[in-house]
């Protein structure tokens, strides 16, 4: 089973976290957005979109995050994504909410404008505008995941992870490239500490970790 995969693609570290969190091996296959390499003809002829992630398994060749974590899960038998009706609908509500207006908001109107060169070359007026809206919506939604999917529950809405775990984790985290600040969300902070400690994090997580890192200003230019 081969992952096509950048560490730095949020979609990309939903997937590496589940299956370096679940000991799923994989042969890792680096494409490097930034470079483009996600347009070579090798890469496009698996995906035509020249998206990450791609899962190949064999001659069966699957995108989409959401859809690539079901599969992996299915084929495992792991328990992240639950075998009952209800429980499983649950689950895939959460995935769902994750991807549609929280990532809209938080993610593409707000964090990604300090990550991608072609939203942060957006006229001063224009991208002010978009953070603002992309902020408001932001709060808004990660009210709802502290207040109520993480009030009672160690985990998205459970007592143990699930996928929906592993598509919040990344989405959630984005914020780190705007600087938000995730204090008045204590619910948020304790899941995400829960999930910092777990053995896929590292490996899934580090380079996008070192990347903000290092876009932040030293402290004495900061001051």
């Amino acid at each position: 089973m081969k992952l096509y995969h950048d560490p730095i693609s949020t979609s990309s570290r939903i997937v590496t976290f589940c299956l370096h969190d679940q000991d799923i091996s994989f042969e890792d296959r680096q494409i490097s957005i930034h470079a483009g390499e996600q347009f070579e003809p090798e890469f496009a002829a698996l995906n035509p979109n020249s998206e990450v992630p791609v899962l190949v398994d064999g001659d069966f060749v699957l995108t989409q995050s959401g859809a690539i974590l079901k599969y992996v899960a299915a084929k495992h038998g792991l328990d992240i994504y639950p075998a009952g009706l209800r429980q499983r609908a649950r689950v895939d509500e959460d995935m769902s909410w994750f991807a549609t207006n929280f990532h809209v908001f938080h993610c593409a109107m707000l964090s990604y404008t300090y990550i991608m060169p072609q939203l942060a070359g957006l006229d001063p007026a224009v991208l002010a505008t978009v953070r603002a809206i992309g902020g408001q919506g932001s709060r808004k939604y990660l009210g709802v995941l502290n207040d109520h999917m993480l009030a009672s529950t160690e985990f998205v809405r459970s007592d143990r992870i699930t996928l929906a775990d592993y598509v919040g984790a990344a989405n959630v985290t984005l914020g780190d490239a705007a600087g938000i600040d995730f204090e008045e969300y204590p619910n948020v902070i304790r899941w995400l500490s829960t999930l910092r400690a777990r053995k896929g994090w590292r490996p899934a997580f580090g380079t996008f970790e070192a990347m903000i890192a290092a876009k932040r200003p030293a402290p004495s230019q900061a001051a």
